[in-house]
């Protein structure tokens, strides 16, 4: 088959003198009419300047970029572009913004034709019924299809995606990627795709090929997807092909990306000092003391029926329901579930950021009563000050939790942690001066400084892409298992919420939301996710998070017979042969 586009030795550099950066270098790729590639790259290795350039948008250095035997010399209609951002002009409606793009490419075909090519897109994108919604009326997932839609609208004879689902939380994305592939399949379009998800790569591709990290970027060796379409992303994660192709593509990136952002690990011991934590116990809640009444062994953290209730101008809306769950000292639990279940409620509430409507939380034998220096959180947005160093964002804690620890072993706390997750060389940079994968770095560093009975992770590394995302996993895995200090994480991300666990708590939809299963990880620690992915039960344990995350889909209430069977097909498929825990 002929290529319909051609890249010989395109280099791309930006700055000049002290300040020149070579962002691309000898870039060579030959796509097919008709071909489906995804380009997978690491943050900051020029993925978007490649799309640029394929787009017409920026000009390369050196080299040449040749669609269908003629150079590209700036944008044309003839290669459709889908960008991150949705870019919609917000006070049209859907069909307004899809409109934009037809008539300004399609100025020769009569209303009637121009009216049925929008509609035809629309609907593919299944947006039918907010055909006259403003942006500001649609989520982001509903955005990115007007996008969509508004490309495939042009008719292009390409089409270029620079990671459009990369802003969307990973269930939406998820979903969005099973329309992309049915969308691909319906128009057979050629179609470049850069991302930085291997499984979004995978389940749409024909080719797979990595971006080296920067500086001067370059393509590595492609991996070819020989797996027959459509491709279903549950009978995937049983595909032994899937298996391996995942496990060679995400070991590789790892390889490439080892020693990106590395600092120096300097040799600082941990003193031996006491935080202000370890308080007076308080009186215990009603609600807890009844369930303290029963013969159950008490945990070292137990939620006893914790609800949430909001007042709304329609009356009481209840977003967490009853949620009843206890956990070992030195246990570590993550929370999963659709977005709107109300994770990040029960996460909230137990921090002491936000008051609990019934029920109680009890932490170490006192009740949760607003925050405190027991509890360290670690938001999605690590929230530094920006004009301090690392090493003051993470000691404006430490003083304060330590008030009779010497300034000596106050400072060797600090740099403790640091050098843990690799900042040891970086430690007095200000924090504007990192990177979201340093600055979320700091932030862990800075939770684990203040010796907490209990760390809180909102969904820790949600603003990151996967490459940096997987390394400071395995650096939260490195640190959590030298304090082995209690912890609940908060996450979207099933292969996350696997690697960190021995308990995974998944939640039913919201509002009313509560546990609705509780599976046991029983995979050896220390884990890395490497040691995952090359582990016989691993995708097992996969398969039932993702068939708990697809019975709940769309607002549904699966019935236990369901839940069961899920529960069951894990439960074979392991060598353990153990049953998992039902809920509560």
């Amino acid at each position: 088959m002929p290529a319909i586009l051609e890249l010989s030795d395109v280099c791309k550099h930006y700055g000049e003198g002290a300040k020149r950066a070579e962002v691309l270098s000898g870039i060579n790729l030959s796509v097919e009419e008709g071909e489906f590639v995804a380009i997978l790259g690491f943050s900051g290795a020029g993925k978007t300047t490649l799309i640029s350039m394929l787009a017409g948008l920026t000009e390369p250095d050196r080299g040449g970029i040749i669609f269908r035997n003629r150079e590209i010399s700036g944008p044309s209609p003839e290669r459709g572009v889908v960008f991150q951002s949705y870019s919609l002009m917000p006070w049209l409606s859907v069909g307004g913004n899809v409109d934009l793009a037809v008539n300004a490419v399609h100025r020769t075909k009569s209303r009637v034709e121009r009216l049925a090519l929008r509609n035809h897109y629309i609907n593919m994108v299944g947006l039918a019924h907010a055909v006259d919604r403003r942006p500001a009326e649609l989520s982001g997932g509903m955005r990115q299809r007007v996008a969509v839609a508004r490309a495939l609208a042009m008719q292009p004879e390409i089409l270029l995606m620079d990671e459009p689902l990369s802003a969307l939380d990973a269930l939406t994305r998820s979903k969005l990627q099973d329309e992309f592939a049915l969308i691909s399949e319906a128009e057979k379009k050629t179609i470049i795709l850069i991302t930085n998800d291997v499984d979004e790569a995978i389940l749409l591709a024909d080719r797979v090929i990595p971006l080296t990290p920067g500086p001067a970027a370059t393509l590595g060796p492609e991996f070819s997807v020989g797996i027959e379409r459509p491709r279903d992303r549950a009978a995937l994660n049983g595909d032994d092909r899937f298996i391996t192709l995942r496990r060679e593509i995400t070991e590789y990136l790892m390889d490439v990306g080892a020693g990106r952002n590395v600092s120096g690990d300097h040799d600082v011991a941990l003193p031996n000092v006491v935080p202000i934590s370890r308080g007076k116990s308080q009186k215990l809640p009603a609600a807890y003391a009844n369930a303290a009444a029963s013969p159950t062994e008490a945990g070292y953290v137990e939620f006893s029926q914790v609800s949430k209730v909001y007042p709304t101008p329609k009356g009481p809306l209840t977003v967490v329901d009853g949620f009843d769950f206890k956990m070992n000292k030195g246990e570590f639990v993550t929370l999963i579930g659709h977005s709107g279940c109300g994770k990040s409620t029960v996460l909230s509430m137990v921090a002491g950021l936000n008051p609990i409507s019934s029920g109680g939380v009890v932490l170490d034998n006192s009740e949760v009563v607003g925050a405190g220096p027991d509890r360290a959180v670690v938001f999605q947005a690590p929230s530094l000050m920006p004009w301090l160093t690392a090493r003051e964002n993470v000691a404006l804690g430490v003083d304060r939790v330590y008030p009779n620890a010497s300034a000596a072993e106050r400072r060797d706390v600090v740099e403790y942690y640091l050098n843990r997750v690799g900042l040891g060389d970086s430690m007095h940079r200000q924090a504007s001066e990192l990177s979201n994968g340093m600055k979320q770095r700091v932030g862990i560093a800075r939770a684990f400084a203040l010796s907490p009975k209990l760390l809180l992770l909102d969904e820790p590394f949600g603003m990151l892409d996967s490459i940096t995302r997987w390394e400071l996993q395995d650096v939260l895995m490195d640190v959590w298992a030298k304090t082995q200090v209690t912890a609940i994480c908060v996450t979207h991300d099933v292969d996350e919420a696997i690697l960190l666990a021995d308990r995974v708590v998944m939640m039913s939809n919201g509002p009313n939301a509560r546990i609705g299963n509780v599976m046991d990880v029983d995979l050896p620690r220390p884990r890395s996710r490497k040691a995952l992915l090359a582990h016989k039960d691993y995708y097992a344990y996969r398969e039932e998070l993702l068939g708990f995350l697809e019975a709940y889909e769309g607002g549904a209430n699966p019935d236990q017979e369901t839940l069961d069977r899920i529960r069951n097909k894990r439960t074979q498929r392991t060598s353990s042969g153990q049953m998992p825990h039902s809920a509560a």
